[in-house]
């Protein structure tokens, strides 16, 4: 990470309560990692996708090598899908595209991290009471290039087809719970990212007057252990 560290965040505020609480939660951790960090409010469904590619131009054009990028996509979704300020959807798979290790260049082989505050569905997770084959893969040695779509991290604020939660004073229980651990703890990303799912497992939140559990989902292609500090 001796290299440059650079962040967008693209977030709707409209009818999101609480969103400049987590964009205020994101500003104090970005400083605290040394990043440098652009934020866009209530990108359109088009804009979105224009933010990015200004972005991967940025990076592109930076004199300097790039360590790491960070996104924070926050909006209402859908799964797959994210809703612009004019009420349009755009497709995250586009959305990361722009950044892979074919379209970024100053980005290849290097760490990609993806942080999407949204609802992937509609489903409301109530909570449960608490009640190894061996597979060999041949590789080679030292390989000259890269695929596509690894050095990549997607963490979700919830998982496929459920709803994200967001409190319209205090912001949202995954953005509150990530920024707390990135900037309080050190280690490999991952293992971090294992405390932040740990905090928001033991939670509760209160919607409609019941009690509802959530949990964030990650998904990793990264080659390399990710430090930020």
């Amino acid at each position: 990470m001796s290299g440059a560290r650079l962040a967008l965040t693209l977030c709707v505020t409209k009818a999101r309560e609480g969103s400049g609480a987590d964009l205020d939660a994101l500003d104090l951790m970005f400083q605290q990692l040394r990043f440098q960090a652009t934020t866009k409010r209530d990108p359109t469904a088009q804009q979105f996708l224009e933010e990015m590619e200004k972005f991967q131009q940025t990076i592109d054009n930076w004199e300097d090598p790039v360590s790491c990028a960070f996104v924070v996509l926050m909006a209402h979704g859908e799964e797959g899908l994210l809703k612009g300020e004019d009420g349009k959807m755009v497709k995250l798979d586009d959305l990361f595209e722009v950044l892979n290790n074919k379209n970024c260049r100053n980005l290849r082989a290097k760490p990609k991290v993806y942080i999407v505050q949204a609802c992937r569905g509609e489903h409301r997770d109530l909570g449960e009471t608490i009640g190894g084959d061996k597979v060999a893969i041949i590789t080679k040695d030292n390989p000259q290039t890269v695929p596509t779509y690894t050095d990549t991290l997607h963490v979700y604020s919830t998982v496929e087809g459920y709803i994200a939660y967001r409190h319209d004073k205090e912001g949202s229980c995954f953005i509150q719970t990530l920024v707390d651990v990135l900037t309080e703890r050190k280690g490999p990303i991952l293992e971090l990212l294992t405390e932040v799912t740990r905090r928001m497992a033991k939670a509760e939140l209160i919607q409609e007057g019941r009690a509802r559990k959530v949990n964030p989902e990650i998904q990793s292609t990264l080659r390399k252990q990710l430090y930020l500090q």
